[in-house]
């Protein structure tokens, strides 16, 4: 009897947990589901899938189409696209939410407005399918709107935001920058301003001045002028009056500056001229003349020295290796090792050595002098930096009660000021051991 009632045992067993299961699974599928009350999507498409968006609103069609790995506008006319305002409408587009559902199979759709939509969006997808959705009147409350898609009896509505995301106009999609040039691989810069031609060439991250003559450059203002450059934006909402007024004004005014940029792409260029406070600018890229902020104006009416290096030495913040200084007679030579100074084998006071590295990053010139020569160094100083990889040796010498500099192995000439140079000096001197180590 034992064997018998446990095999009974175990047959109930199997068949609770069987439908344990069965109903954990149930209770999962039914979690699965959406409300019964959610209101279906419209449109459901994968953003990746859509090749081209279609609006039609009256009269008006706006084509926008995916060519290679961007979106271009083939219609009205061919414009480039603003690519961050394509992605956004592409995504409006293919996921279309509704409110509720107004009647299952509308028998007069005009009772909606959606005979005649006010605006109609025809997405492309996978395999050249084309949706289209068909927006119509407001709901009486101005929350939404009616909307269907064609073949499909359903009537919807959908909240305003869905419209407000849908209903752009080609001057919404343009690109409105007025000049395009990929600032991470411009390789070569011209400006002409302040009647000077100057050139700028870039190796890797570092500017320098090629033209009218080799010069060390001050990358930072460089790439500010560039960061102006390219945040130009046209005014698409001109009216044609307006244009030809803003056309009419850059032709009298005063030409401020040409620039030109290259990069893998080609060269772009940029004219602008300025008339009493404002400025207008005319590019290569799109036709008609646009008028453009005092700050584009400003930026780029400069002269060659506004770009030109002061700083003294270029390790910047990272800390040299090596500082080898002979003043008035006097050497003193510091050399790192591990996160430690030392002076002819000894560790040096870490605070008064970082006081004069501080002196000799921030040493910069009050001025440039284009013409005369050095004279007898008074003073010179070497630092290598970057692991030994980058030497670089100042002399200075005594010009009444300032100072003059010249960097090793290049013609220019720095001002400086006495103090910085005495602070140096003076630091240098001030280097101390280290304090004994506490037992």
């Amino acid at each position: 009897m034992r064997p018998r009632g446990l095999l009974v045992a175990l047959v109930l067993l199997a068949a609770l947990g069987g439908a344990l299961y069965y109903s954990n699974k149930q209770k999962a599928a039914e979690a699965a589901k959406p409300p019964a009350d959610t209101p279906p999507k419209i449109l459901a498409l994968a953003e990746g899938d859509v090749t081209k968006v279609v609006l039609k609103k009256g009269a008006y069609e706006t084509d926008l189409q995916k060519i290679g790995d961007k979106w271009q506008i083939t219609a009205p006319m061919p414009y480039a696209a603003d690519q961050t305002a394509a992605s956004q409408l592409v995504a409006s587009a293919a996921n279309v939410s509704s409110d509720r559902v107004v009647e299952d199979k509308a028998s007069n759709v005009s009772a909606y407005g959606l005979n005649a939509p006010i605006l109609e969006v025809d997405v492309t997808g996978k395999g050249g399918k084309t949706s289209k959705l068909k927006i119509g009147d407001d709901t009486p409350t101005n929350s939404g709107s009616y909307a269907m898609l064609e073949g499909d009896p359903r009537v919807f509505t959908v909240a305003s935001y869905v419209k407000t995301g849908l209903d752009k106009s080609v001057n919404d999609l343009r690109d409105k920058r007025l000049l395009t040039f990929d600032q991470d691989k411009l390789s070569r810069v011209e400006l002409i301003a302040k009647k000077q031609d100057i050139e700028f060439g870039r190796d890797k991250d570092q500017w320098q001045i090629v033209k009218p003559k080799p010069l060390r450059a001050d990358s930072l203002q460089i790439e500010e002028m560039l960061r102006k450059l390219k945040d130009a934006k046209m005014d698409l909402a001109l009216s044609a009056d307006d244009a030809k007024k803003a056309a009419a004004t850059f032709a009298s005014g005063t030409p401020v500056a040409t620039v030109k940029l290259t990069d893998p792409s080609g060269t772009q260029e940029i004219e602008i001229r300025k008339v009493k406070d404002d400025y207008y600018a005319k590019s290569s890229i799109v036709p008609g003349v646009f008028k453009v902020t005092p700050e584009l104006g400003t930026g780029v009416d400069k002269a060659m020295d506004d770009f030109r290096n002061k700083k003294l030495f270029d390790f910047g913040f990272n800390d040299p290796n090596k500082v080898e200084m002979h003043v008035n007679g006097k050497t003193y030579s510091f050399q790192k090792g591990g996160d430690d100074w030392f002076s002819n084998g000894k560790k040096l006071d870490s605070v008064s050595l970082q006081s004069l590295i501080d002196k000799l990053r921030d040493l910069s010139a009050s001025k440039f002098v284009d013409t005369g020569t050095l004279g007898t160094p008074a003073i010179d100083i070497t630092v290598v930096s970057n692991n030994g990889k980058l030497t670089e040796k100042l002399l200075i010498a005594k010009q009444g009660s300032d100072y003059v500099a010249q960097r090793a192995n290049e013609p220019a000439l720095y001002a400086l000021d006495a103090k910085p140079v005495d602070d140096i000096s003076q630091a240098a001197s001030d280097v101390k051991p280290a304090p004994p180590a506490k037992k």
